[in-house]
């Protein structure tokens, strides 16, 4: 059997990069992985903070479900794991369910199963294409919206307020009721986040001018979790992130709830479409720099197994990482391998640091995830899609609304579907033009100085012919019919930029030629390509025409339409209008007129 197609390649791409490895690609991978790492442990405990779980359920999928999503990855530097939109929503999902705290670990488990379910569905029946129909604009929304959601929630806790509000109020109630309700500014919880924020920023600045790559997060965290400590913060009320356990992730199975299943159900279907397309589109711009080709039903399996896998790992959801990817990528990662070393460097860190995790201020986290937030809102693409269209700056705001006032899992569902409404309109334009033959035997379009031939017409149609576009076809028919004249005696029309044709518009078709039938009018059509010549014969146009009237689309460009001007002559024979630019031309052998373009 050929090696390359080998099924432990197709499915493992990991593996089949194994082939052509070397010791270079492992000095690439192993800088990478331990580059990502240094972000990795960081981040993964605040995400899990963000969704209430102890830390340590950041740390289980940000081993499992990377190690696992890079053996089946497509793209060979996305990482996968814990992020902070699948977070987000999750967090969301869980509350909108009314989950009680005992229940949580379990419910953000068994909700990693029903997402990786649901995305193995949609890479089995091959829809991972599908993703190039969601406009971009959504995205952007989505991302903002989201931005905005973390922002506030960890705004209230770098306060050091109480929570108020119960778990089925909306999120911004919840917001205000903290707000206002939970009690004055804790000063040295703020203390605690400001100072993380300034440290990394710091060491950004560092990292940007003597151009190394410090790992800024976790150095935040670090002397933050020192200061906090030489400062006795829990004497003063700083809140510490709780004890990590110091074992790895074990096999177990996870706990199916048929009853919270069927709440969280409609959330699960969300926020694994929502994570197929963080992860679709990062692995596209990651593509898009490295020149790889992308084969996007293997996206999809990836993130799938990774969530599945996970949730008998106590997972909670997860995708592909904007932060960590970006990083992978700069930091020259050549193969999968990159983030399966980042997941192992991570495992390391449970059994010989675990015990330091409960100095971590959890204000320190606030801070990371609020610099993350900020820095997730992508201004440049935001301001370019108002620039663009007011189409794009319309579905940016509605989804990024929808986030912030309704659901962050459902506002991607809005934003697709007010595009489409959006789009539908534009596609179903349909553009028909007059031709004409001018003197000097062009065909072209009609010019408003120009005189029509008394005895043809000649229309151009160009869009989709699909039941959105049948009213403006039957419209555009109708003015046709409203300008012809008793002489008219052949209607050309020029089909060579008229697409996809449905029931509907070729039945509108077919009553027009009827009509034109019935006015002793011949109907001849042109620039006929294949598939829209199988949708005329089909119906019957074709040999209610009769054959020697439709003209195929040819290879060279307008030919099939000089071809039809000439047959139209041949039917007129010596019959001439008075501005006819052939008037004083006699037919010779059957080919009396050659036209150019």
């Amino acid at each position: 059997m050929n090696r390359i197609q080998h099924p432990v390649f197709q499915y493992l791409p990991a593996i089949g990069a194994l082939r052509t490895y070397s010791w270079g690609f492992l000095r690439r991978d192993l800088l990478a992985g331990f580059t990502v790492a240094a972000v990795a442990v960081p981040q993964a405990m605040a995400y899990a903070s963000a969704i209430h779980l102890p830390v340590q359920y950041g740390l289980y999928t940000a081993i499992v479900m990377t190690a696992v999503g890079a053996l089946f990855d497509s793209s060979r530097h996305l990482v996968n794991g814990p992020t902070n939109i699948i977070s987000i929503a999750t967090a969301s999902a869980l509350s909108i369910a009314l989950v009680p705290a005992e229940s949580m670990v379990s419910a953000a488990v068994m909700l990693a199963l029903m997402i990786g379910l649901i995305q193995l569905s949609i890479s089995l029946l091959r829809l991972g294409d599908f993703s190039r129909f969601i406009s971009h604009a959504v995205i952007v929304g989505f991302t903002a919206g989201a931005s905005v959601i973390l922002i506030l929630d960890q705004l209230t806790k770098a306060l050091g307020l109480k929570s108020c509000g119960n778990l089925h109020d909306h999120f911004l109630k919840r917001f205000y009721l903290t707000i206002t309700q939970g009690g004055p500014i804790h000063w040295p919880t703020l203390y605690v986040t400001l100072g993380t924020i300034a440290v990394i920023l710091f060491f950004r600045w560092i990292n940007g001018r003597l151009k190394i790559r410090l790992p800024e997060f976790l150095l935040g965290i670090v002397i933050a979790s020192v200061v906090a400590f030489l400062l006795k913060g829990a004497d003063q009320g700083v809140s510490f992130v709780e004890s990590v356990p110091q074992k790895l992730p074990s096999f177990q199975q996870p706990t199916i709830d048929l009853s919270l299943a069927r709440d969280l159900a409609s959330s699960a279907a969300a926020i694994a479409f929502l994570g197929l397309l963080e992860a679709i589109a990062m692995a596209k711009s990651l593509a898009s720099k490295s020149g790889q080709r992308l084969d996007m039903n293997q996206q999809c399996l990836s993130e799938s197994v990774a969530n599945i896998a996970g949730s008998f790992f106590q997972c909670f959801p997860g995708s592909g990482s904007l932060t960590r990817s970006y990083i992978n990528h700069q930091a020259g990662a050549a193969t999968q391998w990159a983030a399966i070393i980042s997941a192992i460097v991570v495992a390391l860190t449970i059994p010989f640091f675990a015990q330091y995790a409960s100095y971590i201020p959890k204000a320190a986290l606030a801070g990371v995830l609020l610099l993350t937030a900020i820095r997730m809102i992508d201004y440049s693409s935001m301001l370019y899609h108002f620039r663009a269209t007011r189409f794009d700056a319309i579905i940016v705001m509605v989804t990024a609304l929808s986030a912030i006032f309704i659901s962050i899992e459902f506002c991607v569902l809005i934003g697709v579907v007010l595009s489409f409404f959006m789009y539908v309109p534009r596609a179903a334009k349909l553009y028909v033009s007059e031709l004409t033959v001018g003197t000097d035997r062009i065909v072209r379009e009609l010019r408003p100085e120009d005189r029509r031939c008394g005895l043809y017409r000649i229309y151009n149609f160009e869009g989709e012919l699909f039941f959105g576009s049948s009213t403006e076809l039957e419209n555009n028919f109708e003015e046709i019919e409203s300008n012809l004249t008793p002489e008219i005696r052949v209607i050309l029309i020029r089909l060579k930029r008229a697409r996809n044709p449905d029931a509907v518009c070729l039945h509108i078709f077919e009553k027009f030629i009827e009509k034109m039938h019935r006015r002793a009018i011949i109907v001849l059509l042109s620039g006929v390509h294949d598939s829209m010549l199988q949708s005329l014969t089909n119906v019957g146009i074709v040999d209610k025409l009769g054959k020697e009237r439709v003209f195929p689309e040819s290879s060279e460009i307008w030919s099939s339409t000089i071809d039809a001007v000439r047959y139209i002559y041949t039917l007129l024979g010596l019959a001439r209008c008075e501005i006819c630019s052939q008037k004083n031309v006699l037919p010779a052998d059957g080919e009396d007129f050659y036209y150019m373009i």
